[in-house]
């Protein structure tokens, strides 16, 4: 059995997380501390669990070392830059799983495991009276001054010890298999789902958030993602974010049906997508449910369509369409443009193709060919 575990407390709509050592009974408090810090931040549920998986991993790891959280900050930098390069090889070995999986977590799994315990670290250090500082953290300190006066500290983060991610390139949904699963789904609410999900480009957080009463403008055809935190079923808009999004005539005339065909169920609440069949039949669907039905549907259809590839589908078909990467940005919800240029199925061959256009058509502008006479 291992030392440690993570527990949850409801309080009304809000879930706390925290972390028990199972031979003492006890609350582990800074760990504890940290993870109803992130919450009364208004992190989402899922943010705050699996931070609080990545510091139980990380004291199992000290455990085995017997070392506690503090003991790292005596310690000179090339010994904690050793100790958390091992904390990787650690996980890449599969130590914190207990042998109850036959897959190993890749790299990237692995250094988000410990950028989760770094930022850990962090809060433990802004919230003491000083003196506590991770040396591979902060390592040099520049001192910058503007223009008004005020000083600030650049900080470089200088551990060096991640290992090496391999480029994911995200596959998009195509056309031709999106139809095959919607003629292959058994319900008209498996069929809107993954119709506003190609639609709008929400995330399955956001769309199982809607509500048909306030979020739909019935007048205009929008949809909205509205930011809540008392969601029934835990889904919830990124960033604490709201936006809207068009939807096709045939797809919103398909939304009516659907509400008709549903309306003794939806009556007696307010999301737009619930259980159609069970025992929690009438109660807002979850994600869980959703990646269940996806998965009958691609031993059915042997086609493997995710929320997060209809969302790069309705990137992707913008971008084709001649959108602007700004306006595809905004209507992902992306904070950044570089996150939105990962979703886009822009490989070498494009760039090639373009290259060439160019070329063909601005061949002379360095004078070569006078140069070659």
């Amino acid at each position: 059995m291992k030392r440690y575990s993570v527990e949850m407390v409801r309080d009304a709509s809000v879930k706390y997380y925290y972390i028990r050592d199972n031979e003492t009974m006890g609350i582990v408090e800074l760990p504890s501390r940290y993870l109803k810090h992130k919450t009364m931040s208004k992190r989402s549920p899922n943010t705050v669990r699996r931070s609080a998986f990545s510091i139980l991993y990380y004291l199992e790891y000290l455990d085995t070392r017997d070392m506690g959280i503090t003991d790292i900050y005596s310690l000179p930098y090339d010994r904690q830059t050793e100790h958390f390069t091992k904390f990787l090889e650690w996980l890449k070995s599969g130590c914190h799983t207990e042998g109850k999986t036959n897959k190993l977590p890749d790299n990237r799994t692995c250094n988000a495991y410990l950028k989760d315990v770094f930022r850990f670290y962090l809060f433990v250090e802004e919230s003491s009276d000083g003196g506590r500082e991770l040396k591979v953290l902060y390592y040099n300190q520049i001192v910058e001054v503007n223009s008004v006066g005020v000083k600030r500290v650049l900080r470089n983060h200088s551990f060096k010890g991640y290992l090496k991610e391999e480029r994911r390139r995200g596959k998009p949904a195509k056309q031709n298999e999106i139809v095959t699963i919607l003629q292959s789904c058994t319900n008209c609410r498996n069929q809107l789902l993954l119709l506003l999900l190609a639609e709008t480009g929400f995330r399955i957080g956001e769309i199982l958030g809607v509500n048909y009463v306030k979020d739909i403008d019935y007048r205009n055809h929008l949809v909205g993602v509205y930011f809540r935190e008392d969601n029934e079923n835990d889904s919830r808009a990124k960033n604490a974010e709201y936006r809207k999004a068009k939807i096709s005539d045939s797809t919103f005339d398909f939304l009516l049906y659907y509400i008709a065909e549903y309306r003794e169920l939806l009556q007696h609440q307010t999301f737009l997508f619930i259980n159609i069949m069970g025992d929690g039949i009438g109660k807002p669907l979850k994600v869980d449910s959703v990646y269940k039905m996806l998965e009958r549907m691609e031993k059915k259809t042997q086609i493997k369509i995710t929320p997060h590839m209809l969302r790069r589908y309705f990137a992707n078909m913008r971008r084709e369409a001649g959108w602007r990467l700004e306006m595809i940005s905004q209507a992902l919800g992306h904070k950044h443009l570089e996150t939105t240029i990962q979703y886009l199925n822009m490989v070498d061959d494009n760039l090639i193709e373009a290259s060439n256009e160019f070329y063909e058509k601005h061949s002379a502008i360095y004078g070569i060919q006078e140069m070659l006479k």
